[in-house]
């Protein structure tokens, strides 16, 4: 678990005024607590932010402007923050021709973690499938291409690797979601030399502290956490509760902030990738971003007062 000493000093400087400006709740029992929340990307050692951005349904907006221009303005939120990773697939309808059009939009966008995936049975389709991506993001090449929910994975991983050898991609991964496929991907997790795996993990879906979580340490894999809301069933069952006094403690000031930091306090989650189309969900997630990590002990306490609601 590593927090903003290791980034460069005109980020960081960046951060810090910003923060300064949107983030007046940074406060722990003894002291300010302003820092950035990075995870170290193993494969490489780059640090990343913990908090990223997912664009399942979200950003699937077609072709309306006005909606645009809010997606624009969540990823102006998101970047400002000191967001970096942006999730996407072929899958999510027009998620990816919508991200490069707001991208398009801002002057703002220097850390982008570029991930997207490959999502078609078909090897040949999904070389296409990835040149489209390119095009409709408006990139040269991307950070992170991952099989998504593992399909044809072996096909698509000798392409990924191709891509990788020459130096067009700098991360090669695999996903799954909603809680399926766990053992098939810990197979694929021991045979294959990967960068990061993506899965369901959250406060209640907690699988794969079993197996996947102390494999992916072991394999030096960086782990990327989607659903960490339960597709916001999380908020329903919280509705009108107030927070645990131990959030205050941890200067967590909501339930996307406590549910955010359950899962990046864990020391084998790299990134968290809660999607949303609203602009005060985007402020509240980003709150997880700042001041520092739980630790494991705090983190189940964090755990056991939530199943208590």
């Amino acid at each position: 678990m590593i927090k903003v000493k290791l980034m460069n000093r005109r980020f960081f400087l960046k951060t810090l005024f910003v923060s300064s400006i949107i983030s007046p709740f940074l406060y722990s029992k003894d002291e300010i607590r302003n820092e950035l929340l990075l995870k170290k990307i193993p494969a490489s050692g780059e640090y990343i932010s913990s908090i990223g951005m997912g664009t399942w349904l979200t950003f699937d907006i077609g072709y309306n402007t006005k909606e645009l221009k809010k997606r624009a303005e969540i990823l102006n939120i998101f970047f400002n923050s000191g967001g970096q990773m942006i999730d996407s697939s072929p899958m999510y309808g027009t998620s990816e021709r919508i991200i490069g059009k707001s991208l398009s939009l801002i002057n703002n966008q220097q850390k982008l973690f570029s991930a997207t995936k490959v999502w078609t049975p078909n090897k040949w389709h999904g070389v296409k499938q990835l040149e489209n991506s390119k095009k409709y993001w408006k990139l040269k090449k991307f950070d992170l291409l991952q099989v998504h929910n593992l399909v044809n994975y072996e096909e698509h991983l000798e392409t990924l690797m191709k891509l990788k050898k020459k130096r067009l991609l700098k991360y090669i991964g695999v996903t799954t979601s909603h809680g399926s496929r766990h053992s098939k991907l810990e197979l694929i997790m021991k045979k294959y030399d990967l960068d990061f795996v993506q899965f369901t993990y959250n406060i209640v879906d907690r699988e794969a502290e079993n197996f996947l979580l102390p494999l992916a340490r072991e394999r030096n894999i960086a782990v990327i956490a989607n659903r960490p809301f339960q597709g916001g069933r999380l908020f329903n069952s919280v509705k009108n509760k107030k927070l645990p006094s131990i959030a205050y403690d941890l200067g967590i000031k909501n339930w996307a902030d406590y549910f955010l930091k359950f899962i990046t306090g864990h020391p084998n989650i790299t990134c968290a990738i809660p999607a949303t189309s609203q602009i005060e969900h985007m402020q509240e997630n980003m709150q997880a971003l700042y001041g520092r990590f739980p630790s494991e002990r705090e983190r189940k306490i964090l755990k056991q007062k939530f199943l208590k609601i």
